[in-house]
């Protein structure tokens, strides 16, 4: 179970509705694989988990042209990639060459192997976790790859009283989770965040807050094209999980942290001068009525 973190459980259901991908960092025992796990565990459907090392090559994740024992020829075998939800587990202590085997896979949800397309199952959801990058052992992400994430969390330590209640449980474990939905109804589900309003003035506010990050003089690189849909659909998501059929400026300020802040390049280092660029934008920013 994970205990104490609400918001950041609100948010991964976001990711899954909207139809994105989901990246956890923290550092290790917070709970990131706990919460990974229960969630591909409530969505039903096919879960594979890859514990990712450095030694791993492409072929570990999306399989690989082999000698078919029953019938003599070459056969493809299946990676740990094809199923509806897969957990990339320390997803940063890999290569780089094997970080890029993901790109494919969670932009077109497909995956080419000796010149032959494969589709992935629907729906595909990858939730992955990673360390700080200060962390022995761990590789940075590369832009394109993280750009490829919906939204960003970071789990936090957890309050005294949760965390007391995690020592008396006898730590982290995974509950015995029933899934909440199956495929048809999370797809109905998505299909009902496409329909959530976003009125002109909202759409207008979420614009200027992308424009003015690509000219603020603390970032090199502000957020591209695919950052701004990625916090439009997540604004409609977070509206649907709200109650709501249309989405409001408070939606868009609440996620332009997790959405955007890990597709920008600031002029300092580290995931909190981005942070702190964007915060400083939105407060001058002003919202609509």
């Amino acid at each position: 179970m994970v205990r104490g973190k609400s918001s950041v459980v609100e948010l991964a259901v976001v990711t899954v509705l909207a139809g994105g991908h989901l990246l956890l960092e923290d550092v290790p025992g917070v709970g990131k694989t706990t919460l990974a796990a229960t969630l591909a565990r409530a969505l039903g459907g096919s879960f594979s988990r890859v514990q990712f090392t450095s030694d791993m090559l492409p072929a570990d994740v999306l399989g690989a042209v082999v000698l078919d024992p029953k019938g003599g020829g070459l056969a493809f075998r299946r990676g740990p990639i094809f199923a509806n939800v897969v957990l990339a587990d320390e997803i940063n202590r890999c290569t780089p060459k094997t970080q890029s085997a993901l790109l494919e896979a969670m932009n077109e949800r497909c995956v080419s192997v000796d010149g032959t397309t494969h589709r992935l199952p629907s729906p595909f959801l990858v939730v992955a976790t990673q360390n700080p990058h200060d962390y022995t052992g761990t590789f940075p992400l590369p832009e394109s790859q993280l750009d490829r994430f919906l939204l960003r969390l970071s789990m936090g330590y957890p309050e005294r009283e949760a965390e007391r209640a995690v020592l008396r449980s006898g730590g982290f474990r995974q509950a015995d989770v029933e899934p909440a939905v199956d495929g048809p109804q999370l797809a109905e589900l998505m299909a009902q965040v496409r329909v959530v309003s976003v009125h002109e003035q909202v759409e207008d506010y979420l614009l200027e807050l992308v424009g003015r990050s690509r000219t603020d003089s603390r970032l090199v690189r502000g957020a591209s094209t695919r950052g701004a849909e990625a916090l439009y659909r997540a604004c409609k998501a977070l509206a649907l999980v709200r109650g709501r059929d249309f989405v409001i400026p408070e939606d868009v300020r609440e996620l332009a942290l997790p959405s955007l802040a890990h597709r920008v390049i600031p002029r300092g280092d580290g995931i909190q001068a981005a942070e702190q660029a964007l915060s400083e934008i939105l407060w001058d920013l002003p919202a609509p009525a």
